[in-house]
């Protein structure tokens, strides 16, 4: 093992509760080595994220440090307790020593100001460099980190930068002073594959050339082999098993970590259920493949049949308000959604994928094209029509938590869906409401309860029990399984299923992780800047790709090799 840059020993933390206080983390200790990277591992709540403040000395004031000591190695030979320093002490350790990569880009960047002064910042507040000297090593970095037109990017804000772009400014914000140690926490969670990859071999280069250690915490195993040396695995707030990464990966000693290997959905067969850890911990194994939607059902109508669509925004108008410049999402697409097929659409991002699931529903307009739903066109829809349309064709989106109002209660956000289609007697709306959360695996005591007082598995069960209040006959799933941990997505996916056959659902299926989507999907499509590239079933996509962009996606892909 190579000599240690951080040891953390002992390390236990408190939140407040009703009966005072209740430990999330129990005795941890674990050793981040110099230039080498150690992978932490486990499900949301396992302790992953606060284990990253903790270094940081940015956990929240109402987290008590019941024990432990976080120990900086300098080289030197120097040793230092970071939890024994003051506020002030540990600026000089705070984003100089240690920097960090969040998870959500957008929402770490300050979207009132341009992504090369929230570089130069770093600069200013750590070094003595002119204003001159600053702006040159920012371009410097923009340029390291590999993003186009550095100086044209200086002067942007985050908003008109893609996701991947972002995190690379948050790479160029971490490496600004040449810290010893990268937190990057969850930094690929929300990313398209090849654009993953691009960050972690841009991880990886830095790396090397630069001696840094990096912490790298996800819940993803496939990115966790690809990257790590070492791995922690947390649960519950416990250690449960260290060693290096080859080790963890294809030889797990502890249950808890082959359950989390093992809720990965497979590539080469489609089992009835995916396993959580709750299964394999109980030994619920499932064997049973999982059989596709009938032949005999494409021999039927189409339920939603898409013909040559376009979608443009307008980029710039003239003085009178004249349209001068537009740029085209979606570009000649055409398709049919089958009665009771899941349809999974993949791309990387900006490809079109939302633009187009937007238009469908006609939250956008759409330039040209037809859009036929149950043999109609949905241009011709009057309000009556319009409003039915809305019933039967529901989205789930990304997020649960900014789709859902947190001032507004579970079962008051459910009923809300009912009084505005009319469904049903007032008198016998709560009960219908209970039996939706209970069909979605939630119990009445969430009827009262608010967003905030649930996970994010279970804030997305409550999107799916609101979108299925209506009796819909179509879902669009857009990315709603993209940013919850491998045990809970089993969770969301096999509920999916199971809604699907009880009610005879419609899936429209899109996300950026291809596994997922080849284990849902009867067929899939592929979209590239706009145009629709490849359609064919999901065996045929995945294993005999017609076209270079499919095999450049599925190339991009981290498998676990067990």
């Amino acid at each position: 093992m190579s000599e240690a840059l951080i040891e953390i020993k002992n390390l236990s933390l408190s939140f407040p509760s009703e009966d005072g206080y209740r430990r999330v983390l129990h005795h941890l200790s674990l050793s981040i080595p110099k230039g080498k990277t150690l992978g932490v591992l486990g499900e949301s709540g396992s302790g992953k994220s606060l284990t990253a403040l903790a270094l940081m000395r940015l956990l929240p004031k109402t987290v008590k440090v019941d024990r432990g000591e976080i120990l900086y190695h300098h080289a030197d030979g120097k040793i230092i307790d970071l939890l024994s320093l003051s506020e002030k002490e540990m600026l000089s350790y705070r984003g100089k020593r240690i920097a960090m990569i969040f998870q959500e880009p957008m929402t770490s960047l300050n979207p009132t100001i341009r992504l090369g002064q929230q570089v130069a910042e770093v600069l200013q507040i750590h070094t003595d460099l002119s204003e001159q000297a600053i702006y040159e090593k920012v371009i410097a970095l923009f340029k390291k980190v590999k993003l186009p037109r550095p100086e044209k990017l200086y002067k942007a804000y985050p908003h008109e930068v893609s996701g991947g772009q972002k995190q690379r400014v948050m790479i160029a914000m971490a490496l600004a002073v040449e810290p010893d140690l990268i937190i990057a926490d969850e930094p690929t969670t929300a990313l398209d594959v090849t654009v993953q990859k691009r960050v972690l071999d841009l991880l990886a280069e830095i790396q090397k050339e630069y001696k840094t250690a990096i912490l790298f915490i996800t819940h993803d195993i496939g990115v966790m082999a690809h990257i790590a040396d070492e791995i922690t695995v947390l649960y519950n707030g416990k250690k449960v098993e260290q060693g290096t990464a080859k080790a963890i990966i294809k030889q797990p000693q502890e249950p808890y970590t082959k359950g989390l290997i093992a809720c990965q959905p497979p590539i080469e067969t489609r089992p009835q259920r995916l396993l959580t850890v709750d299964d394999f911990l109980q030994e619920k194994a499932d064997v049973v493949q999982r059989s596709l939607t009938s032949t005999a059902q494409y021999d039927k109508p189409p339920i939603l049949e898409v013909n040559h669509v376009d979608v443009e925004y307008t980029v710039q108008r003239n003085f009178f308000g004249k349209e001068t410049r537009s740029y085209k999402a979606v570009a000649d697409v055409s398709f049919q959604l089958f009665r009771g097929e899941t349809l999974g659409l993949v791309g990387e991002s900006g490809c079109g994928k939302t633009s187009l699931s937007r238009a469908l529903l006609r939250l956008l307009p759409y330039r040209q094209g037809d859009i036929y739903f149950a043999g109609k066109s949905i241009d011709d829809f009057n309000a009556s029509e319009m409003t039915d349309f809305r019933r039967r064709f529901q989205i789930v989106f990304q997020d649960p938590y900014s789709a859902l109002n947190p001032r507004i209660t579970v079962g008051s956000t459910i009923m809300e869906v009912f009084k505005v289609h009319r469904k049903g007697k007032p008198e016998n709306r709560r009960e219908r409401v209970l039996k939706l959360l209970k069909q979605v695996g939630l119990d009445e005591t969430a009827y009262d309860r608010y967003p905030s007082e649930f996970s994010g598995g279970q804030r997305q069960r409550i999107v799916i029990a609101r979108a299925l209040a209506v009796e819909p006959e179509v879902l669009i799933c857009d990315e709603s399984v993209s940013a919850l941990d491998v045990s809970v997505q089993a969770q969301i996916l096999n509920l999916l299923n199971d809604l699907k056959d009880r009610y005879g659902l419609t899936y429209l299926f899109i996300s950026h992780d291809l596994s997922v989507v080849k284990y849902m999907s009867d067929r899939i499509m592929v979209m590239q800047n706009g145009q629709l590239v490849e359609l064919d079933t999901a065996e045929k996509v995945f294993f005999e790709p017609q076209r270079e962009y499919t095999k450049q996606l599925l190339e991009a892909v981290f498998r676990v090799e067990k």
